[in-house]
């Protein structure tokens, strides 16, 4: 079976940083897309970034492109999400999911693919 856990959340002031991880276990094939998505109470799931595993070359959705990076660790199976000058309207449920799909550009972020998720942590920005 195929496993995504996050770990990293917490709580932090206004224009801080917090960085997530998610560990990737399972997968029988040699590469899969992985995303992190964010869901605040009362809102729809949101694309936050996302990539192919066998490329560099990472999506991010709009009210995130230049705070947040995601890069990944082929060897260790980890992808990490380094979210920095964090915001108040940040504040949400993270989640880690993939699919083994081929995923490029807007299609990174389309959670209709996505077949596997992890738990979720929760990501709080309050003064």
């Amino acid at each position: 079976q195929v496993q995504l856990v996050e770990s990293g959340g917490g709580s932090v002031q206004p224009g801080g940083s917090l960085r997530l991880s998610c560990s990737v276990s399972g997968y029988s094939t040699s590469s899969w897309c992985v995303a992190w998505f964010r869901q605040a109470p009362g809102q729809e799931r949101e694309g936050v970034a996302g990539l192919f595993t066998a490329y560099n070359d990472v999506y991010y959705g709009d009210a995130v492109k230049g705070r947040f990076t995601m890069s990944q660790d082929n060897a260790k199976n980890m992808v990490y999400l380094q979210m920095n000058s964090l915001k108040p309207e940040d504040t949400a449920v993270y989640y880690c999911a993939s699919h083994v799909q081929f995923c490029k550009g807007p299609t990174s972020l389309g959670r209709e693919y996505f077949t596997y998720w992890g738990q979720g942590t929760q990501v709080t920005v309050s003064s």
